[in-house]
């Protein structure tokens, strides 16, 4: 079998997702009616006796004297969410042993559907499965509805892990299964019919009665939830004190089911090596580094070298202990053979599959999580095999960001006819790349083929002459090396001279994190001139930085040749430069002026940077007038409003004419924009509509976030913050469900109501996604901090260093946001009718 499930890959997100889907699963519709995803069990159950909702003083405050009872509390929660799955699970394989008794019935008739060997097959064990959860459930349900705080329920665990075994089986057959039913569903047209539509019966109170689901996707389901049995012993086991009759018997059942896991562990490596074609000559090598090549429709790591009169790409060769390392060359193109296709003939070229912007930024928040446990672990002097585990998680992470965020295609075809697409993260490498082979191509150069023992010799020289030693990850610095800059530097791009003829100019800039470089600011094209005043001041978010780049760039309103590919850039770069971000000089409160010097070019610009826990301070405002700085209820209830009128207007504007804006909510409007709109806004000036209406539509979006950043207290309440790190963290979805929702009730009405405001206005945006490149996730990363960061008293108690508060809560506050992105509508009225699932008074 080609399974991978990992044992002790306890999944903090809870993510949904299989750990790893059979082979030929890309037609597997993964189904899942898993309470996460069905609104019907969101947060339903009995009504409470007085219709009146749980009070905010209620089982999820934070308050010293009640962490015991809240573990307990949080038990509840865990086992009513696990129980509902339970329910459902248990429905699923009631539905696909349904139609056996039939089939096993017509197989000893004339005209059997099915003979009793597929049968057999089919349905393997699924019954046994059965019986163990049935009796489980049928046990565990009355422990819970009649709660008290000493029922134990360890034994009972530790039963189902005991039982796992019959998994192995199942796990075995799986594939052979699904073959079969397969091939009996392309044979049989009546038992097509039933393996297309099975019915699950609906949980017990839900206002659905039944839903279709195909046999292929219920087949899936136990392999699904056995990869899952660890996730609800962790979360139990966090919140049931040490001291608990329960707290060993977890532990014994939790250690059962990771053995069993990693027991059906099949670990096969996919990755082939690679066909070798050796090559040979004395040559200068002018450049070289590491570029991701998109062979075969996989992204592969390469190792590129640039020489006097030829482009070799290789990839370097698993060496045997005590071997130095050899490189293996892939292909190479002699200079004189060599072209960049220009956009119009690259239309034929392969279309590069981009990874979504939010599976980016989950490994991020993963690397930065993993990176802060290092830095704890070296502080309490932890075991360095601890340290190097760390480490290599931490590698592998960041390899695969490193493989997967490019996007931008650099295309190389060969005269003789083969074409080769890297990818590269920065338009400024590209631009070396494409300058230095220009370059060396302006000399007399002759074409040649490389016999196989010259090839040999070059790329055997390959490996002496290098320059670039280490693929460009972090992980891979000394631990005296600087590791960077965390927070925000603010860059205001004033203005350039020196360009020969007057053209259409805008600058972009890129800063490097997690190892390479990405476009982070973009300022606006300043129409037919020589000598353009941009002056606009940008926020850029560094994340590990240690340069800033500015690329001059000429705009192409040429028709034929923009959209030929989404990130091909096709405007012509006039002029770039970096500079160093030297931590000492930058950290001034104040502007510090500079000029980057670019191909007879020179831009104007300042900076200044703020690091991460000074920007993370909000400072309630000192007069009640205005609205910014203010709180919430204060505003509200001047106004006679549900909704601040800042929001209503900010987010109308933007549904007018912003929704299709290109990276809306990420791009920085100018700052001295938003200062004007701010300063109307809190002197409730006649003339905001006007200006609104004007006004850059980022610089309205700017407006927003800015306001909600300076709440004197974030809107998801500081009181609140502590529950929402806790839900966010339950692995059992059903678990997360019932907290997540309760937490929502739970906060003041202004809050809640402009809350869920937000929430469908963010939806909308990430519908037009295909077009402004917003997706959920990016904007759960823009807003989620702003949103949910403690203020200052709160964030005074975890402030360490500026680069693990950030990550750790960072990622838990982006990952709450897009929880209840995610979330099918919620509304304020069903919100505040239904109590707790299995409610009791909480």
């Amino acid at each position: 079998a080609d399974f991978n499930y990992g044992a002790d890959e306890y999944d903090a997100e809870g993510n949904e997702e299989p750990k790893a889907l059979p082979e030929g699963s890309e037609t597997m519709p993964y189904i899942d009616e898993s309470p996460t995803m069905s609104p019907q069990l969101s947060a339903r159950g009995q009504e409470s006796g007085d219709g009146v909702s749980p009070t905010p003083t209620d089982g999820l405050g934070t308050g010293g004297e009640r962490d015991a009872g809240k573990g307990l509390e949080m038990r509840k929660l865990v086992l009513s969410g696990f129980l509902a799955s339970e329910e459902i699970y248990i429905n699923q394989l009631e539905a696909l042993l349904l139609p056996m008794k039939p089939l096993k019935a017509t197989a000893t008739t004339s005209q059997p559907v099915l003979t009793l060997q597929q049968i057999e097959t089919i349905f393997y064990k699924i019954q046994d499965i059965y019986e163990i959860h049935k009796e489980f459930y049928d046990s565990l349900c009355p422990k819970v509805q009649q709660w008290d705080s000493n029922v134990t329920m360890g034994h009972l665990f530790q039963k189902l892990a005991s039982q796992l075994g019959v998994y192995k089986a199942f796990v075995d057959n799986y594939k052979i299964a699904l073959e079969t039913a397969e091939k009996c569903s392309q044979s049989n047209y009546q038992f097509q019919k039933i393996s297309e539509e099975l019915k699950v019966k609906g949980p017990k109170d839900s206002k659905e009665s039944h839903t279709s689901v195909t046999m292929e996707a219920l087949l899936y389901k136990p392999i699904d939830r056995v990869t899952r049995s660890t996730l609800v012993l962790h979360d139990l086991l966090k919140h049931t004190p040490a001291d608990h009759p329960d707290y060993p018997l977890l532990q014994d059942a939790l250690r059962i089911s990771q053995n069993f896991l990693s027991s059906i562990n099949e670990d096969i490596d996919p990755r082939r090596t690679a066909v070798t074609t050796p090559k040979g000559e004395t040559r200068q090598l002018v450049k070289d580094g590491f570029l991701v090549e998109l062979s075969e429709g996989s992204r592969k790591l390469r190792h590129v070298f640039l020489f006097t009169d030829v482009l070799l790409c290789a990839k370097l060769k698993k060496a045997a202990v005590g071997k130095h390392q050899q490189y293996d060359c892939k292909w190479y193109v002699p200079l004189a053979d060599l072209v960049f296709p220009s956009p119009e003939e690259s239309e034929h070229c392969p279309q590069v599959h981009v990874i979504p912007d939010h599976e980016l930024e989950d490994m991020k928040m993963k690397i930065s999580a993993i990176k802060s446990e290092v830095q704890k672990e070296k502080a309490n002097k932890g075991q360095s095999r601890a340290i190097e585990r760390l480490k290599k998680k931490m590698f592998e992470n960041e390899f695969w960001l490193l493989l997967n965020s490019p996007a931008i295609p650099f295309r190389i075809h060969n005269r003789n006819g083969k074409s080769y697409l890297f990818l590269l993260s920065s338009d400024y490498e590209r631009s070396e790349w494409r300058e230095a082979i220009q370059k060396l191509q302006k000399k007399d150069l002759q074409a040649f083929v490389l016999s196989s023992v010259e090839l040999q010799v070059l790329t055997g020289s390959c490996f002496k002459l290098r320059t670039v030693h280490n693929i460009p990850v972090t992980s891979n610095k000394d631990d005296d090396e600087s590791p960077g800059l965390y927070g925000f530097l603010h860059v205001i791009v004033h203005s350039a001279k020196g360009f020969k003829q007057s053209a259409n100019l805008y600058c972009t800039l890129e800063v490097d994190s997690f190892g390479y470089f990405v476009s982070k600011a973009k300022t606006r094209v300043f129409r037919d001139t020589t000598e353009p005043q941009w002056n606009e001041e940008f926020e850029i978010e560094l994340e590990g930085s240690q340069s800033l780049r500015i690329l001059c760039y000429e705009k192409c309103y040429d028709k034929t040749k923009l959209n030929k590919d989404n990130n091909e850039i096709v405007d012509k770069i006039m002029g770039k430069g970096q500079i160093q971000l030297d931590p000492q000089a930058v950290q001034t409160k104040n502007w510090h002026m500079d000029v980057i010097e670019m191909n007879g070019i020179k831009v104007e610009f300042s900076m200044k940077f703020t690091s991460r826990d000074m920007s993370l301070k909000r400072t309630p405002s000192k007069k009640q007038t205005g609205v910014f700085g203010v709180k919430i209820s204060v505003v509200t209830k001047r106004e006679r409003s549900k909704v601040p009128y800042i929001v209503r207007q900010c987010i109308e504007e933007v549904e007018k004419r912003g929704i299709e804006e290109v990276g809306i909510y990420r791009i920085s409007g100018v700052a001295t924009d938003i200062q004007a709109l701010k300063a109307v806004f809190d002197a409730n000036n006649k003339d905001i509509l006007v200006m609104l209406s004007d006004m850059d539509i980022n610089a309205i979006a700017g407006t927003l976030k800015l306001y909600f950043r300076e709440l004197p207290e974030p809107l998801l309440t500081d009181r609140l913050y502590p529950a929402f790190m806790e839900g966010i963290a339950l692995s059992d979805p059903a678990a997360k469900e019932n907290c997540m929702m309760h937490l929502l009730r739970s906060l003041p009405d202004p809050n809640l109501i402009t809350f869920l405001f937000l929430l469908e206005h963010l939806k909308r945006v990430a519908e037009k996604e295909p077009i402004n490149k917003m997706s959920l996730h990016n904007l759960a990363t823009v807003f989620g901090p702003t949103l949910l960061r403690p203020s200052e008293g709160e964030s005074k108690a975890h402030l360490t260093l500026a680069s693990d508060i950030w990550s750790h809560d960072v990622m838990a506050q982006v990952q709450v946001l897009l929880y209840y992105l995610q979330h099918p509508p919620i509304s304020f009225t069903e919100l505040k009718r239904n109590t707790l699932y299995f409610s009791t008074d909480v």
